[in-house]
């Protein structure tokens, strides 16, 4: 079993992804973010709280990456799941 790599996430007062930080890199959603689905995040109904988001976020020098980021309630921690350049 693999281990998810730990990210700072901040959300608006929606509750949608508006930073991350990976690697002490900070980097600024700059699109829409998309709420994942249950099949990606491994659970078989919808929850109350979107538990994980697909974003673009650009860094300081114009750098763009696509993440997917998960909240772990147990841990009260967002990983990443996944990112693209």
């Amino acid at each position: 079993m693999s281990t998810l790599q730990r990210v700072a996430v901040w959300l608006d007062d929606a509750g949608a992804p508006v930073r991350i930080v990976l690697n002490d890199r900070r980097y600024r959603v700059t699109d829409h973010p998309t709420p994942l689905d249950g099949l990606v995040l491994g659970i078989t109904h919808s929850p109350a709280v979107t538990l994980g988001w697909r974003f673009q976020a650009t860094d300081e020098y114009g750098d763009a990456m696509v993440f997917d980021v998960k909240f772990q309630p147990a841990g009260g921690q967002w990983a990443l799941i996944r990112s693209y350049i």
